[in-house]
Parts: C-alpha cells; sequence; structure tokens
C-alpha cells in the first residue's frame, strides 16, 4: 500500500508509474474521494468547534440567570451533536473507499528497473553454467518421471484433479533431500528457520498484497481461511501490527511450505508436467531491512537462491524484470531461470522482490532506532524462492539424465539421500 499523502501531493508521479506498469487505476478518481473525504473531516472539525462553544455558554448563561438562553444553547448542542454524527458516518464511508482503493494500488518501481510491456523487455544481468549436451536424444520430465516411478500424474488427477501430481519412489525421496538441502544451505547462509501454518486468514493475505486483488488465485475453505500460494505470506506477518528495533535488522528469514494456487488465468499455459500445478513445494527466503539497507539485500537474496543452482550444478541465467512484467508488491524483482532441455530455453525457477514499504504499511511492520530518529518508521520487507522445489526436481531428472533412461544424482544431495548416485527405473 501506499501512502495516501504521497499519492496526493505526487499524482503526476504516480500516475507516470503506473502508465510504466501498465496498471489502470484510477488516480483522479481516488483523488476525487480524498477531496470529499477532507471536505467531511474539515466539515467535522468545524462543528465540533461550534458545539465547544455552545457547550461553554451554557455554563456562562446558568451562573448569570439566563435559564431560557441556556436550555436553547442547550438545543443547539444537540442539533450540532445529530449533524456531527451525520457526518462522521459520511467520513467513515470515504474513509473506507480510501482505503478500499489504497488496497488495489500496485507498488512504484524503483528507478533503477528497465520500462517495458511486458516479458520480452525484461533485461538479462548474467548466466551460470552451460547448458548441458546430450549425445541421445533427451526426454521430457513427463515421460522420463513416470519411467522412473518418480512422478504419476493419472494418481494426481485420480485423487485430485488435473495440475495435481502424486511423487512416488525416487520422486518423494529426491524431493524430501532437496527441502532439506535448500533449509541448511540457507541457515547456514544466515537465515532463521521457521515452520508456519499452511492456511492463513485474510488479514494474514491482505498484509501482503493477495488480498483483495488476487483472490480469484487462492483456494478457501469453509471457515474463512485460505491455503497460503507461498510461504512468504507467513513470513512476513509474522511481525504484523509489531516495532522491530534497527539493531535486530536485518531479519532474514527461512520456511519451507507446501504452496496453493487457483492458476486463474493461466488456461493453455504449461499444461504438460509440473511446472504448472496447484499444489507445489517451495523454500521461502523473506528479509526485514532498513529502508537504505534494502536494495544491497536483494542483491544479496538473489545470490543465495543462485547458490543453490550452483551447488547443484545447474545452468541458469538471471534477468531483471521491466515495470510491465513486475508484481504487484514488488518495486523491483530479479527472476531466476533455470535451463530446462523439455523447452530447449530457460524457465523461472525463483523470483526475488523488494517489496520496500509496500507491505509494510499494509502489514504495520515498523522499526525504531531511538539514536537516529524519533518515533518509528516502517521496514523494507523482501521475498524469493530459494527455491521452488518441484522445478527443481523438474531440472535436475532432465539436466542429468542418462541415455539408458537413469539419472544421476547431484554429489551435494548424496549425503541426504544415504550415499545413492543415481536413479533408475524399477
Amino acid at each position: 500500500m501506499l501512502d495516501a499523502k504521497f499519492v496526493r501531493d505526487n499524482a503526476d508521479e504516480v500516475r507516470a508509474a503506473l502508465a510504466a506498469r501498465n496498471s489502470s487505476w484510477d488516480v483522479d478518481g481516488y483523488l476525487a474521494i480524498d477531496v470529499s473525504r477532507r471536505e467531511l473531516i474539515g466539515a467535522v472539525e468545524t462543528l465540533q468547534a461550534r458545539r465547544n462553544e455552545a457547550s461553554k455558554a451554557i455554563g456562562t448563561l446558568m451562573k448569570s440567570g439566563g435559564r431560557d438562553q441556556a436550555e436553547a444553547a442547550k438545543d443547539e448542542v444537540r442539533r450540532i451533536n445529530d449533524e456531527i454524527g451525520a457526518f462522521e458516518s459520511r467520513t467513515t464511508d470515504a474513509d473506507a473507499q480510501v482505503r478500499e482503493m489504497l488496497l488495489t494500488i500496485p507498488n512504484l518501481p524503483d528507478a533503477s528497473v528497465p520500462c517495458g510491456s511486458d516479458e520480452s523487455d525484461n533485461v538479462e544481468v548474467r548466466r551460470w553454467g552451460t547448458p548441458p549436451e546430450f549425445a541421445f536424444e533427451p526426454k521430457a520430465h513427463w515421460d522420463l518421471g513416470p519411467e522412473l516411478g518418480a512422478i504419476d500424474f493419472e494418481r494426481g488427477v485420480k485423487l485430485a484433479k488435473s495440475r495435481f501430481v502424486v511423487l512416488g519412489r525416487e520422486g518423494a525421496r529426491l524431493t524430501r533431500a532437496l527441502i532439506s538441502f535448500m533449509l541448511d544451505t540457507h541457515g547456514e547462509r544466515g537465515y532463521r528457520e521457521w515452520w508456519v501454518p499452511a492456511l492463513a486468514n485474510a488479514e494474514t493475505l491482505t498484509g501482503t498484497g493477495q488480498l483483495p486483488k488476487f483472490e480469484d488465485d487462492l483456494f478457501k475453505t469453509g471457515e474463512g481461511l485460505y491455503l497460503i500460494p507461498t510461504a512468504e505470506v507467513q513470513l512476513t506477518n509474522l511481525h504484523r501490527d509489531e516495532v522491530l528495533e534497527a539493531s535486530d535488522l536485518p531479519l532474514n528469514y527461512t520456511a519451507y511450505t507446501p504452496c496453493f494456487r487457483e492458476e486463474a488465468g493461466s488456461a493453455g499455459r504449461d499444461t504438460r508436467g509440473m511446472i504448472r500445478v496447484h499444489q507445489f513445494d517451495k523454500v521461502e527466503l523473506v528479509k526485514f531491512t532498513t529502508p537504505e539497507a534494502s536494495m544491497d539485500a536483494l542483491e544479496g537474496m538473489v545470490a543465495d537462491a543462485e547458490h543453490i543452482l550452483q551447488q547443484l550444478g545447474l545452468a541458469y541465467r538471471t534477468v531483471v524484470l521491466c515495470t510491465g512484467d513486475m508484481g504487484f508488491a514488488a518495486s523491483k524483482t530479479y527472476d531466476i531461470e533455470v535451463w530446462l532441455p523439455s523447452y530447449n530455453d530457460y524457465k523461472e525457477i525463483s523470483s526475488c522482490s523488494n517489496c520496500t514499504d509496500f507491505q509494510a504499511r499494509r502489514a504495520s511492520i515498523k522499526y525504531r532506532s531511538p539514536g537516529e530518529f524519533k518515533g518509528s518508521r516502517f521496514v523494507h520487507t523482501l521475498n524469493g524462492s530459494g527455491l521452488a522445489v518441484g522445478r527443481t526436481l523438474v531440472a535436475l531428472l532432465e539436466n542429468y539424465q542418462r541415455a539408458d533412461g537413469s539419472v544421476e544424482v547431484p554429489e551435494v544431495l548424496r549425503p541426504y539421500l544415504g550415499g545413492q548416485t543415481e536413479i533408475v527405473a524399477e
């Protein structure tokens, strides 16, 4: 959420930033509501002043024997109270309209973000590793996985519906190994591990920006709770309505969770395999920093996510998203894309974003630094995938496959699999 005063005082800047994001958010409509709201507040304050004057006059008139005038003044106070009540009701409605609109405005892009309309305008910043060259025709994971008994798409549909999968045998074990490896590695790099609920309430999802805008992408229970789309939701809201100490920042958090997404509007996209499914596993990274440190923290988070791919020996590239391709809450985002032979291309496996104070303002997460400034200020929050586990599993199967249909296990994962060096068909 943006600051109401900032939007009011910098309307032209906000319009330009929203245009760069391809956003149709109604700046003029918001300003009109904001003007009406402030006029109502002014009217209430004027009436309150009149009421105070009339109330003081009652005592003076009573002391001087002007009982009739005092009764008239009392009637005036009652009339003013009725007017104040009516204006306060309208003010409450206007306050709700202002907040509702502010909850739907996207974050503004950082000045370093390249301008562009869609993913074709994203800018590659680096590559690591070399995509493998095969002396045979490599198989896609949707063929190789079932042959190995590692992925079962049909049973996923039978147990739930399309875009759910079952992992069997080495698929399940390799997934568990990846989760442990990622959490251990991030722990070694300074992240504190958490275990959080897979369900969240509406206030929690509003705090990070999933609600109200993206409700159609969420699975909802009959009790009004939502299945989380990412652990970012829970990790960020751990400090909702709290004031942190500057001396404790940055806070670096990580967690593994299952993630659930309706994938509304994604019909026809990545329909084969495990790239776009309704339930997937992810290890998430979240940081809380001071505003001055947040951009450096973003670079560090990207390096932490890249480190996982480097340890696994998977080729990837890193791109900075343009203004028209960024997520709702992000001010700057890097996507890390792993090489997948089945696509003969790079595919997103991590997205790392600096949300500046956008989420902190929604969730009321502040920090104080008594020796530096009075009161408290909003922290900056960052989040990123470290990594999407299912897509990592896919990348391992496809990039480490052999001509005989077996798959080599990367060295760093072998301790998590009891020393196992390969995956073979049953």
